[in-house]
């Protein structure tokens, strides 16, 4: 196959507004190093992260939510550090999820993946590097908005299913946090509460706390929580509501803000609590003897054992857990697709479609 020389692709100029996705057709194609791959993207997906990156939200001087400043960022002041990882390079192609197929390889890989349909491990340590290095795909390198996208052959995942690329592109980053987030609380058939419910990763967990005989209960608004008991909640309290004391094993809270003690509450003595979110704010009152005479955990959950993606894999090609689309997007419309995420009226996630 013969590639392109240039390709089309929203790029990131820096932290900001939706003004800094700009669609370009005249984008370099990824030419890949030795253990690399190169796809043909066929579909993403909107995250959190894909705004918070934008915006620049993980910077320690931003205190409030996550959708104070969604759609014109901060004005500079997270700049050092606003990225998963501290300072992000610019111009950047985000997007972390990826449903693909492999057209061309780099020295060291066998030509035999040519034509391999792939998802893409959205966070990962590279190879040799530290044991707490942390790269994810659209932040610390380039990502899915664009037609072509290169990674390590290790990290694209060969997967064998019927699903369309928008269903599949929809599970790597929401799925693996939550898959993450339940490995980490070792959830068992036990009671989990689950905050955000409603969004890519708290609809995820939902699913994926299922699959484990676990006892949901959803924190979500009455208009979406007849969805979510499609997916499998057991009981959908609103968001306003009191929260049961004494009453759930572990907690995943997507959420944090200023109701966050009342999550410890909730929880049984010897409970655990796992977060990987905070779109309420990162900023929380923590009572130390709460945690201490309940002998609870508290679990911060990002990096993620290799096991976790190629465990997800495994449950989409047995038909496990399933897709949730609320709608999609062309690429060049992408910053619509941000504008209707913000809008937080969807269950599930909205998809990207990459034209050929």
């Amino acid at each position: 196959m013969i590639l392109p020389e240039m390709m089309k692709a929203i790029v990131l100029t820096g932290h900001g507004g939706l003004d800094k996705l700009e669609w370009r057709e005249d984008v370099p194609l990824p030419r890949p190093a030795a253990g690399e791959v190169v796809i043909r993207v066929g579909a993403s997906s909107v995250n959190n992260t894909d705004v918070n990156t934008r915006t620049g939200w993980y910077s320690k001087s931003v205190r409030g939510d996550t959708n104070a400043a969604a759609a014109e960022g901060y004005g500079g002041t997270s700049d050092a550090d606003g990225a998963w990882s501290g300072a992000l390079s610019f111009p950047r192609i985000q997007g972390a999820d990826c449903c693909g197929r492999i057209v061309a390889v780099g020295e060291g890989v066998h030509p035999v993946r040519i034509g391999e349909r792939v998802l893409v491990r959205p966070m990962y340590r590279p190879g040799g590097a530290a044991e707490d290095t942390l790269v994810t795909f659209g932040s610390e390198r380039d990502g899915a908005f664009a037609e072509y996208t290169i990674i390590e052959s290790d990290h694209a995942l060969k997967i064998d299913s019927a699903l369309s690329d928008i269903d599949l592109a929809s599970f790597p980053c929401a799925f693996s946090t939550a898959e993450g987030m339940i490995q980490r609380a070792m959830l068992g058939a036990e009671r989990v509460l689950i905050t955000g419910a409603s969004g890519g990763v708290g609809s995820a967990a939902v699913q994926l706390a299922k699959r484990r005989g676990a006892h949901v209960t959803a924190v979500t608004s009455p208009a979406k929580a007849e969805a979510l008991r499609a997916l499998g909640v057991d009981v959908a309290i609103d968001r306003d509501e009191p929260v049961p004391e004494d009453a759930f094993d572990v907690v995943l809270d997507l959420v944090g803000g200023p109701r966050w003690p009342v999550l410890l509450d909730a929880l049984v003595p010897k409970g655990r609590y796992v977060t990987s979110g905070a779109i309420a704010g990162p900023i929380v009152e923590l009572d130390l003897r709460t945690l201490y005479l309940k002998d609870l955990t508290l679990v911060g959950s990002t990096r993620q054992d290799p096991q976790v993606f190629a465990d997800l894999v495994g449950y989409i090609e047995a038909g496990e857990i399933r897709p949730v689309v609320a709608e999609c997007y062309p690429l060049h419309e992408l910053r619509a697709a941000q504008e209707a995420f913000l809008e937080k009226s969807h269950v599930g996630k909205i998809g990207i479609a990459i034209p050929d």
